[in-house]
């Protein structure tokens, strides 16, 4: 893959923001429909919140708040610390195939990535963009080595590289390469091919947990 420093260009970045703000926009709208029955279903299966939010480290280490719909019961984040050795990922990172904090509806949505639609108002705030590196917990951070920390070179985005190479069959190490990967060889034709074979996989989820 040819090397380019597009990421860092002025024309780049504005371009790749008029995007942002365009195909959100437009996806908020035509999912607005979705948004409603996923929402009536999340609160119909326990009578817990919609949404869910969560700090995540963004561009140059910065803290924001991420939106999703909750896909897990009300304290699933209390919960984790009990689940930490049955940690399916290496690294930096917290991954189970079948977590038992997730629930029936939280089941589906995860399945199709519909529970990461909210994120498309995280690109509308501007801390986040449709395109780039998974958006990584702080305590995620704290574990990383400098060679991890190219990721935070740029905004965090909805989907990207490692996304639609093998979602949750790759380990830590790989999703860290394929993040930089990206980075180094950003350019719109890429954020475009990554745009079209993320919709692929929400229609033809494989492995999505």
């Amino acid at each position: 893959m040819e090397k380019h420093s597009n990421i860092y260009s002025n024309f780049y970045l504005t371009v790749k923001r008029l995007f942002d703000i365009a195909a959100s926009l437009f996806a908020l709208l035509i999912t607005l429909p979705l948004t409603l029955v996923v929402s009536l279903c999340i609160y119909l299966d326990d009578r817990g919140p919609i949404f869910y939010t969560q700090e995540r480290i963004g561009k140059d280490g910065k803290p924001f708040r991420i939106y999703k719909f909750r896909s897990m019961c009300q304290n699933a984040d209390a919960k984790k610390k009990e689940l930490t050795e049955q940690n399916e990922v290496n690294g930096a990172m917290f991954k189970m195939s079948n977590d038992p904090r997730v629930t029936r509806v939280g089941c589906f949505i995860r399945r199709h990535s519909i529970d990461e639609l909210p994120q498309l108002i995280n690109v509308l705030l501007g801390n986040m963009t449709v395109v780039g590196p998974r958006p990584p917990l702080p305590e995620e951070v704290d574990q990383y080595s400098q060679h991890d920390k190219e990721r935070l070179k740029v905004k965090p985005g909805c989907t990207g590289l490692w996304q639609v190479s093998g979602r949750n069959s790759l380990d830590f190490d790989e999703m860290v390469e394929l993040d930089i990967d990206y980075i180094e060889h950003a350019c719109l034709l890429l954020d475009m091919k990554i745009c079209f074979k993320t919709v692929w996989i929400m229609i033809y989820p494989n492995e999505a947990y």
